[in-house]
């Protein structure tokens, strides 16, 4: 009966949700890993870092016993299993509330026309069927299989604990085998299924913004009333830290133990940047053309009606002004007059991109923040804070 009541639940919670569906999503559970509306993440993070990470450990130990400093020191391994692991099972949690408060939003503020609220239905429908669907979380396993089977002889190195140098190249310890099929695999798949959820994030993005939608040039968000899209930005932000901790450390470790330097990673450094802004905010551009549309009708429109409102101003209070001047700056037609004026400034300023600078700071510091320990190993943290003193003064 409790089963029951909460799978009920559970199909209420999922049918404005991009994460609560799939096969993944259905193991974890069956199996008690998650429950009704309750993420449970840390029994999930803790079950994650006892599979991918406590074996290497325990491998390490038991077979490679001298080797224990050197995976202990390894901070690529630290930075997938200990770092990105849990900040992409957070992660879902976010992106599954962000696109909640959006879609409730897009509910209450009605700003969907009566015609298309069937359609937005249909939408809503398609969507779950792609997220339920067993075929794109397979091909995400099949793509991680192929990597693993295609890459791993090139990504691996004479770390101790890793793998051993022998004349016929590198030989992987018991452990490397266990990093390279298990520990990266459940890193790897993890991203995949976080980046399938985000597509299906630009899927609805895409489909909404080719429905008529009730917007108003004159918005206080500056967006026409689609400011509130830009809160899914802030859910790519875990993506974005994951996959910056495991780049990052991969970075670290050829500076200590590759000969490498910070400038060698400019240009992949300014590619990572730009993969991940498109990724958070391209599902924003297709509704540029619609809001600019909308600022140019709204230029228009209030251009009509500040021309009637400021020739009848015109000619009650400049023109005919002779014996009522000290009445013009309290009338009412002179805060009219003022009003209208902020108001046609707020819709020149109307942005037709749909997010604003406070929105991207989540998005920056997840780029920044755990790319810190690489730079700090090139450029002592002392030295950083000196120099920032300095240009403080």
């Amino acid at each position: 009966m409790n089963d029951k009541i909460e799978h009920n639940a559970d199909s209420r919670l999922s049918d404005d949700s991009l994460i609560r569906g799939g096969p993944f999503y259905e193991v974890q559970r069956i199996t008690r890993l998650i429950r009704s509306d309750q993420w449970h993440f840390k029994r999930r993070i803790a079950f994650a870092i006892s599979i991918g990470w406590v074996p290497l450990l325990l491998i390490t130990l038991l077979f490679e016993p001298g080797a224990v400093m050197s995976f202990l020191r390894d901070y690529r391994i630290h930075a997938r299993m200990l770092i990105a692991v849990p900040v992409l099972l957070l992660g879902q949690g976010l992106m599954e509330s962000q696109f909640r408060t959006m879609v409730k939003h897009l509910r209450n503020a009605r700003l969907l026309a009566d015609s298309d609220l069937g359609r937005a239905d249909e939408l809503m429908a398609e969507l779950r069927r792609l997220r339920d669907s067993a075929l794109p979380e397979l091909i995400i396993f099949l793509l991680v299989v192929a990597h693993t089977a295609l890459s791993f002889s090139k990504v691996v190195d004479a770390a101790p604990w890793l793998a051993t140098a022998t004349t016929n190249g590198l030989r992987l310890t018991p452990a490397g085998w266990y990093a390279v099929l298990i520990s990266a695999s459940i890193f790897q798949f993890l991203l995949g299924l976080s980046l399938w959820k985000w597509l299906l994030w630009w899927i609805f993005a895409f489909k909404l913004s080719e429905l008529h939608l009730n917007l108003v040039p004159t918005h206080p968000d500056g967006h026409g009333g689609l400011g509130f899209l830009g809160l899914m930005v802030r859910a790519f932000a875990p993506i974005s830290f994951a996959v910056t901790a495991v780049i990052g450390a991969t970075w670290r470790h050829e500076i200590l133990h590759g000969g490498a330097h910070l400038m060698n990673f400019k240009l992949p450094a300014v590619a990572l940047v730009v993969i991940v802004a498109i990724l958070a905010l391209l599902p924003l551009f297709f509704f540029v053309s619609q809001l600019a549309a909308l600022r140019r009708k709204g230029i228009l429109d209030y251009a009509v009606l500040g021309q009637i409102e400021m020739t009848e101003f015109d000619e009650k209070w400049i023109a005919k002004r002779e014996g009522h001047e000290s009445q013009v700056l309290t009338s009412m037609e002179s805060s009219n007059v003022i009003d209208f004026s902020a108001t046609y400034d707020r819709i020149k300023q109307l942005n037709p991109l749909p997010v604003d600078g406070g929105t991207l700071i989540p998005l920056a510091l997840s780029i920044v923040v755990p790319i810190l320990p690489t730079i700090f190993t090139e450029i002592p943290i002392s030295v950083a804070l000196q120099d920032l003193l300095k240009a403080l003064r």
